[in-house]
């Protein structure tokens, strides 16, 4: 992969987290599949982009990133499970 490649990756996952974030601050009761979802990527993306352009910092706060949109997605999972129950 070319780095103007990676670069497209990296804008574009920056502009899913822009989103993500824009989203959950405008919406009233923001649906957290979405908002944990298009974070997931936009960190997925951003870290493509880090792996041909190195910056290892970077690199760790994607890590992070995903790692707390992951469980945004596990909670929204277990709520929507725990709603259903009732």
């Amino acid at each position: 992969m070319t780095s103007e490649v990676a670069n497209y990756f990296g804008f574009t996952g920056m502009a899913c987290i822009i989103f993500a974030y824009a989203y959950m601050t405008v919406k009233q009761a923001p649906n957290p599949f979405l908002q944990h979802g298009v974070n997931l990527l936009g960190a997925a993306l951003l870290t493509v982009s880090l792996l041909v352009n190195t910056n290892p910092a970077s690199l760790v706060l994607e890590g992070f990133w995903a790692a707390i949109a992951i469980y945004g997605l596990v909670q929204a999972v277990r709520s929507r499970r725990k709603g259903e129950r009732t």
